[in-house]
């Protein structure tokens, strides 16, 4: 896989998660470390170009990044502070 060979792109710090994502990930037979993985090298998964740009912007300016993937048919975000203190995986409904 292409994503395995990319440096990561910043520090996500610590990893947190939702209850509706828990059970999303659980039932889905997907690991948290596989989208955290992805979120760090850069793989934003579906957001839109708007959103990619922003996140470019936030790796230089040090503000919030976002990350959207499917899991199960459904949308899962993964957060990661402007600070970088923690990242958050959470159901759009759960924001």
């Amino acid at each position: 896989m292409e994503s395995e060979s990319k440096p990561n792109l910043f520090h996500a710090g610590q990893l947190l998660a939702t209850p509706g994502a828990m059970a999303l990930l659980d039932a889905s037979g997907v690991t948290p470390w596989s989208l955290l993985l992805r979120h760090v090298r850069g793989d934003w998964g579906n957001v839109s170009a708007e959103d990619q740009l922003e996140n470019r912007l936030a790796l230089q300016h040090g503000d919030r990044l976002l990350s959207c993937y499917l899991v199960g048919g459904e949308k899962i975000w993964l957060i990661t502070e402007a600070n970088r203190s923690s990242s958050t995986l959470l159901l759009p409904n759960e924001y």
